[in-house]
């Protein structure tokens, strides 16, 4: 019996020896394992509504844009044909204003030359009264003085008053005109004013417009934000909602990760982190590709250790600290590595060390 336990005892030790101890590895390497993740996003709608039509489920691939999802819109659809002919029905006020503020710019200056013409006809017409006046105060003089001596006929007298009478009242009918045309100038001088009024006018038109068109923007943004499209290029994950039920604002709609930016995730003890730093190469290792190998880079690493964030057996391993680490791959070829796939990591830290393994 003792010589067949020491048998046993040899020939295990042999075998552990040959096929059961675990290399470890070249000084400049360091080993890690955890889970593949990759940078998820969120698909939330801005505002709240009944999905109408769904056109993506959990696994397919999208593209940036692609359309996911679309909400009810009807009544968004009302109000915005109602903004758009509220917008139509300023601009046809503007126009008008327009094509009066056009006319007005042509009718003034053709006024002010007509009014200066008027005043410059009524200052002759005054100015021949007024001399046709003074000739008949001189005649209706004289033949009076003639009519006393009895040298002319006395009607020839009352004539010649009579005359001088109608002058004078042809004066004051040429002076009227003149403050007439006077008048008229100083109105058509006042279409310089009515046409900057008709200006501001257009200018407070074209707010409406401006505010109008506003209106009709955001109905239109809206419109468009009822139709949830892909943020980025990316595999659902995750499809939260269904046709015909009610969303809030801001309530997510699917979960999207980009499988091209990938990382795997490990935690590094406390004793090792050091040799770790941003931008060291690394190899990562799956089981479902045993003998593929998936290039990848540290690109983050945490500045707070934590406790070892995972079932552990024993009481040491669960106060061990470790910090985390995250090695984004540089490739996903055919996207054949996907969220929650674990594996193991291999960082090298100094150029020259050949890559190995993992060795667990």
């Amino acid at each position: 019996m003792l010589l067949l336990l020491a048998a046993c005892v040899v020939g295990g030790y042999f075998a552990w020896d040959r096929w059961g101890r675990v290399e470890p590895l070249p000084d400049g390497l360091v080993q890690a394992n955890g889970r593949i993740e990759g940078d998820h996003v969120t698909v939330a709608s801005k505002f709240a509504g009944k999905v109408h039509e769904l056109l993506a489920r959990e696994g397919d691939s999208v593209q940036a844009g692609q359309v996911l999802a679309r909400l009810d819109s009807q009544q968004v659809q009302a109000k915005l044909r109602q903004a758009e002919q509220a917008v139509q029905a300023a601009q046809a006020q503007y126009r008008a204003a327009q094509s009066g503020l056009e006319l007005l710019e042509s009718e003034v200056p053709l006024m002010i030359e007509t009014a200066e013409a008027s005043l410059e006809h009524a200052k002759a017409v005054v100015a021949k009264a007024k001399a046709a006046e003074q000739q008949s105060a001189r005649d209706a003089k004289r033949f009076t003085e003639l009519a006393s001596r009895g040298t002319i006929d006395q009607r020839k007298g009352e004539e010649a008053e009579l005359a001088w009478t109608v002058a004078k009242n042809d004066v004051r009918v040429a002076e009227t005109a003149l403050t007439q045309a006077e008048k008229q100038l100083a109105e058509a001088n006042l279409g310089d004013r009515r046409v900057q009024a008709k200006r501001q006018e257009l200018e407070a038109l074209a707010a409406q417009v401006a505010g109008a068109e506003a209106v009709r923007d955001e109905a239109q943004s809206v419109l468009d934000d009822l139709t949830i499209t892909a943020p980025a290029d990316g595999v659902i994950t995750t499809r939260v909602v269904d046709i015909g039920e009610i969303v809030a604002a801001g309530s997510p709609l699917f979960d999207l990760v980009n499988l091209d930016r990938l990382y795997l995730k490990v935690y590094v003890p406390e004793v090792e982190i050091g040799r770790v730093r941003l931008e060291l190469p690394a190899r990562i290792h799956t089981d479902a590709y045993p003998e593929t190998p998936f290039p990848a880079t540290v690109r983050y690493v945490s500045s707070r250790a934590e406790f070892t964030p995972k079932e552990v057996q024993t009481p040491d391993e669960r106060v061990k600290l470790v910090y985390a680490v995250k090695l984004y791959l540089d490739e996903n070829p055919d996207h054949r590595l996907t969220p929650g796939l674990p594996a193991d990591a291999v960082v090298r830290w100094k150029e020259d060390t050949p890559w190995a393994n993992p060795q667990w």
